[in-house]
């Protein structure tokens, strides 16, 4: 389990490495064209199962800390669904992994 830890460690939210790693490849996409948009995930049941959101823009301080050593492989149907939610009004909305045969 990895962690993308937002303003100098003022917020850590687990993600599995290979989620965080297809999310490390949106945000960095985004932030090099110097564009800023919302990032929103569902919480985990232990904190109440709710919602939350962060503003990233090209000055944010994120850190991405990966449990293990292995980069894992990239699903790119996985990294257009995030691209074209991080590109939608709302911003960038974590989903999982879209099964075999999915777009």
């Amino acid at each position: 389990m990895g962690t993308l830890v937002y303003g100098n460690a003022a917020l850590s939210v687990a993600f599995p490495d290979r989620a965080l790693w297809h999310l490390q490849i949106v945000i960095t996409a985004k932030l090099r064209r110097g564009e800023g948009f919302v990032f929103s995930w569902n919480d985990a049941p232990e904190l109440g199962s709710g919602r939350s959101a962060i503003w990233l823009d090209p000055s944010s301080t994120i850190h991405y800390r990966y449990l293990g050593s292995k980069v894992p492989s990239i699903n790119r149907a996985w990294i257009d669904a995030l691209m074209l939610s991080a590109n939608s009004p709302g911003g960038l909305f974590f989903t999982s992994e879209p099964t075999t045969g999915q777009t």
